[in-house]
Formats: C-alpha cells, structure tokens, sequence
C-alpha cells in the first residue's frame, strides 16, 4: 500500500509541476495542498437525454457521498449536477473499443493519466493500491492513459510505478479527454471522476490526491453504500 506521506510529505505543501503535451497544444500547471488537487468548475454541461435524466435525479445522493469526501480526498466536488456518462470510450486492456457503460453494475473510480504528468507519477501507486485493496465485482478504479503514438511509453511508466493492479487502458487520440474537458470536467491531468453503476457521474475533481488512504476507502464504501 502506496504511504501518503511519500507522495505528499507536508500537510501545507503545494506541488506544482508544469505539464505539457503536444496533444491539444496544451500546457498546464497543477497545485496541490493538503494532499489534493486544484477543483474543477462546479457547473457542468448536461444533456436532455433519459439517461441525464436519471442521473440529475440523484443529485442528493451526489451532495451525501461527496460529503464523505475529507481529509487527503477533500477536492472531490459533487456532481451539480449529475449527469451519465456511459457513453465516454476508450480501449480495454485487450486493446478493444468500449465504453464506460460496459462496466453497468460497477462503481468506479475513472482516473486519466499520462506519461507526461508529474502529479499522475506520484499517485499511481495509490491508484494500483486501492483497486488492489478494494477492487471487487462492485468496484474497480479504471486509469485510462491518454498519452498519444504507441504503447512503449505508457506500458514502461507502469513498470517504473510498480503498477500490478490496475488494468491497461488507453485512448490514444486524446477523443476521451476533450470529451471531459467540453463537460467543464477536465482541466488537465489527473483528473478523477466518482461514477456510479448506472453510468451517472458521482463527483469529480482534477489534480492528484492520496487514493490508498483511510479518506479515500471511506469515500468508496459510502459510495458503494448506496450503490444502485
């Protein structure tokens, strides 16, 4: 199990690491305090779809998990207000299309990282620790790289971070990201979504944080809790 404290050593420090990407022209900085990263906007774009439908109707559920956000996990936002999504692709570990409604039934914890992002280094061995710990039928985190060209990069940095739990997957085409980032979810990288087993996004929040410790797991059993 991944120690906060290798990661974030100091309850006051702010970690900022510049990022760039040739991917969408984009540089980015990110902060962390307190062991969690900068918010996303709290407002996000939704569909007119019966599946939006059903997700805004849990918006009180979002606002009663996203409470049990605290401590090393406190920059989880609630969803405001839910909406679904089961549509955002990306390959499986076998290298095959799917979508996120193939994992109907499953909460999850959906992370996107990429070699190229100081922050996503420091908390994947968290990552790899909780779906080690807590991964089950029920839950799973499912990191999706979105680094660009072949699968050298991505597949050493795992190596190098010590990853054995967490599947492989990957959208090469930064589709995925965009896709977020249009929502008002996506800022840069990390960015991590809370999504429930009917596809409805949860909360959610950009920047690292400690996903292996006791503030996390506890978020997750509230969240698996009141799993549909």
């Amino acid at each position: 199990m991944a120690d906060g404290n290798k990661f974030f050593p100091a309850p006051r420090l702010i970690l900022a690491a510049l990022v760039a990407g040739v991917l969408a022209g984009a540089v980015a900085v990110y902060v962390s305090e307190s062991g969690s990263g900068n918010n996303a906007p709290a407002q996000v774009a939704v569909g007119d779809s019966k599946d939006d439908a059903a997700c805004v109707a849990k918006a009180d559920r979002a606002k009663t998990i996203a409470a049990a956000a605290t401590g090393q996990v406190a920059a989880l936002l609630p969803a405001d207000p839910p909406q679904s999504l089961k549509g955002l692709a990306f390959n499986d570990p076998d290298g095959k299309p799917m979508t996120l409604a193939d994992h109907a039934g499953k909460t999850v914890l959906l992370n996107l990282w990429a070699t190229w992002c100081a922050p996503c280094r420091a908390e994947m061995p968290a990552l790899d620790a909780l779906q080690k710990e807590m991964g089950s039928d029920a839950f799973e985190v499912v990191a999706v790289n979105v680094d660009a060209g072949d699968d050298t990069k991505p597949k050493k940095f795992i190596e190098e971070t010590g990853v054995e739990a967490l599947g492989y997957y990957r959208d090469s085409t930064m589709a995925l990201f965009n896709d977020l980032k249009t929502r008002g979810l996506a800022l840069g990288l990390p960015v991590t979504m809370l999504i429930d087993g009917e596809g409805c996004l949860i909360a959610h929040m950009n920047g690292p944080a400690e996903w292996s410790g006791p503030d996390a797991k506890r978020l997750v059993e509230t969240a698996l809790g009141g799993a549909d």
